[in-house]
């Protein structure tokens, strides 16, 4: 950058803080663009209604999927919880956050629930 070829050193927080006071803006996309959460899509019904009280185990299971930083890159862990217990029954870990994650996750909560 122009900072850095005239001897300054900042970190992107900084730059980012300075092209907002002086009203710059960068051209560049970022490379990911996560979607933002509370937006339900319109093919999967929302069966639960928010209600969470559940009478025994395995009734119904529920599940998310996060990142977490390990230093080199991202790794994306999945979980599935039984709501009954409140519990893990099933998770996965792995350096793409695509379908094959969320599927062994459920595996393993087969096996140790179904």
């Amino acid at each position: 950058t122009m900072a850095t070829q005239r001897g300054y050193q900042m970190g992107r927080w900084l730059a980012g803080r300075l092209m907002k006071e002086l009203g710059l803006v960068s051209c560049q996309q970022p490379t990911y663009r996560y979607k933002r959460g509370g937006h339900e899509h319109v093919a999967i019904p929302n069966y639960l209604e928010r209600q969470f009280a559940v009478t025994e185990p395995n009734q119904v299971w529920c599940g998310d999927v996060t990142y977490i930083w390990t230093g080199k890159r991202w790794a994306y862990l999945a979980v599935v919880l039984d709501l009954f217990a409140r519990k893990p029954v099933g998770w996965a870990m792995s350096f793409s956050p695509d379908s094959r994650l969320t599927m062994k996750a459920l595996e393993m909560a087969w096996e140790t629930r179904g």
